[in-house]
Order: C-alpha cells, then structure tokens, then sequence
C-alpha cells in the first residue's frame, strides 16, 4: 500500500497531525475507531467520504511509522 498519494500532513490542519486526502480526519481518528471495534464499513457507513484505501493507507501509516521507532535495548 502507497500511503504517500493519501496521508497527508499540512501545518495549521488538525495541529499538523497526519490526515487523510487534505481532508480534517486524521490518521490517530481512524486507527482509535478501529482499535474500539469499529469495521471498516461501519467507519465508510459514519463517514462516506472515506473509502476502503482510505482506511488500509492509515494502517500502512501506523505500521511504517511503528517499523521506524527506535526500541530501548
């Protein structure tokens, strides 16, 4: 997944925090309505403006993200 062409960050947009199509739902949005239980057509069905890739380009997000923090040895 090329998260590149969807996540987008933008000074002075939801503080600066990751979002998705220039638009005000953040990545930390998607990810907490997952992490609460949500599917993916409940999150599109709440938010139609949101597609399936939508929703795997915040999970690519977090994963490269995850993938690049450094661990306390």
């Amino acid at each position: 997944m090329n998260y590149q062409s969807i996540i987008t960050i933008e000074p002075g947009k939801r503080g600066g925090r990751p979002c998705i199509r220039r638009m005000r739902i953040a990545v930390a949005d998607v990810l907490g309505w997952l992490a609460a239980g949500m599917t993916h057509q409940a999150i599109i069905a709440d938010y139609p403006e949101l597609t399936e890739d939508d929703i795997r380009a915040c999970l690519a997000y977090a994963a490269d993200r995850e993938r690049r923090l450094l661990t306390a040895a």
